[in-house]
């Protein structure tokens, strides 16, 4: 039996994903807690517009966090990173409220919920 040719024509495919977002986004620690953004449940959304703009919305665990202007700088920088990223715009929102629930079930177990 023959391998698929579409699959590995696909791989080298260089569209950005939000896939590809979400990785560079496991790049960016909470320092106080020690994980990742995205595995503390802190993205809320990826939106990529003309396949090289991104739109980042996350939130910190508590609106007094001081961490906000250095996440969105590490952000735009590890995002910025990913190929064919012209521009990043993170948005910090508090609406929903972060609650731990929203963490992966790998960090709840880190953290001991």
């Amino acid at each position: 039996m023959s391998e698929n040719p579409v699959a590995a024509t696909n791989e080298h495919d260089e569209a950005l994903t939000e896939e590809d977002v979400y990785e560079a986004l496991e790049e960016v620690i909470d320092p106080e807690l020690g994980l990742d953004f995205v595995s503390l449940g802190l993205v809320y959304d990826v939106n990529i517009e003309s396949d090289s703009e991104v739109y980042v919305t996350f939130t910190l665990t508590t609106p007094a966090c001081p961490i906000g202007p250095q996440v969105s700088e590490q952000m735009k920088e590890f995002v910025g990173d990913l190929p064919g990223v012209t521009a990043v715009h993170p948005k910090m929102v508090f609406d929903p409220p972060w609650s731990p629930e929203m963490m992966t079930e790998d960090a709840k177990f880190a953290l001991g919920f």
